[in-house]
């Protein structure tokens, strides 16, 4: 609902990856206390807010690569204005306006300082440990593997 493209997009990568993958989706639901003949402009909502960013993270064995992909805008729409659409948090508003007025601003700013982390995340370059020949694999000398020593640490109560 939020970017039919990205969800294409998200799908075919996930199948293609050689591997587990995992794909997770927000849905509207009847308890969320929306009409949901509004249900794919709620979810649009959703992502332009915030509350549902989209992205996702393609791993590539290539170097230099930036596999974590912010696909939606910066969000455009106050938290406030996509969640009281919303019953579940409407009534808070109704009943308890002050304190409603306090969860939205505690939330916008964690939307905020998620989004801001994210977009540090797209700058990272990372790329999966991998042999560029499988076959190196068998002619690696097991006694010239690196050895880690581990300490051991005494913990003592103070009672």
């Amino acid at each position: 609902g939020g970017s039919d493209i990205q969800t294409v997009k998200a799908l075919r990568e996930a199948d293609e990856w050689d591997g587990p993958s995992l794909i997770i989706a927000y849905s509207t639901c009847i308890a969320h206390g929306i009409d949901m003949t509004t249900s794919m402009t709620h979810q649009k909502d959703a992502v332009k807010s915030g509350y549902w960013p989209l992205y996702r993270f393609k791993p590539s064995l290539d170097e230099h690569e930036h596999p974590f992909q912010l696909d939606s805008a910066a969000p455009s729409i106050p938290l406030r204005q996509f969640a009281l659409q919303e019953a579940r948090y409407a009534m808070l508003a109704r009943s308890d306006p002050a304190r409603s007025e306090g969860l939205l601003a505690l939330a916008q700013a964690g939307i905020d300082e998620r989004w801001h982390f994210y977009e540090q995340l797209v700058g990272v370059e990372r790329s999966v440990p991998h042999l560029d020949d499988p076959d190196e694999l068998h002619e690696i000398d097991p006694t010239e593997a690196v050895h880690v020593e581990t300490t051991s640490v005494e913990v003592t109560s103070h009672e």
